[in-house]
């Protein structure tokens, strides 16, 4: 039996060695191409501004932006330096319970703040036992839990006495500041 040897030279070891490389890397860059193709385009900036916005104080506006647009439930917009605020983390730092719950009969995201808002103490309490050190982080422009808290009112009372008990002080913490 005779046998073959085949120097490659340097040029042919190359171009072999690109194609197997490239090889590798078609099956990601088609599965990456593929998920972007099923998904829709990016939402306008100001509309998500808008509803933000309207997610403060505007019930009437954020079900009318929400029912034309059910994507806007999910989206965030950025104030500046990374300080993101969806709708639903709008309608909890000010304590509006009429939003924060339609808002959650969609589908928002519940998270410790509302639990705060919203008088959820049960919910504060095994979020803080599972990692205390969540006690005065920072929430949408650096609005603290015990902020989010006061501002649920009558209903959030147990809350405010609970974070205070663990030495909550603390409304707002300076967003930018490092920590």
């Amino acid at each position: 039996m005779k046998t073959h040897s085949h120097n490659l030279s340097r040029t042919e070891f190359i171009q072999y060695s690109l194609t197997g490389a490239a090889s590798l890397f078609l099956p990601v860059l088609s599965f990456a191409q593929a998920q972007q193709q099923d998904k829709p385009a990016p939402l306008k900036s100001e509309l998500v501004k808008e509803f933000v916005g309207v997610c403060h104080g505007n019930i009437v506006r954020a079900k009318e932006m929400l029912e034309n647009e059910p994507l806007l439930l999910h989206a965030s917009w950025d104030w500046g330096g990374g300080d993101f605020e969806s709708g639903i983390e709008a309608a909890g730092h000010v304590g509006n319970k009429e939003i924060a719950t339609y808002l959650l009969s969609k589908g928002a995201r519940y998270n410790v703040y509302l639990a705060c808002m919203l008088g959820h103490t049960d919910t504060v309490k095994q979020i803080l036992t599972f990692n205390s050190g969540l006690l005065n982080s920072k929430g949408p422009h650096g609005f603290t839990m015990l902020h989010h808290a006061q501002k649920g009112g009558d209903t959030s009372k147990d809350v405010v006495s609970y974070l205070q008990s663990l030495g909550a002080t603390e409304t707002r913490i300076d967003f930018y500041k490092k920590a």
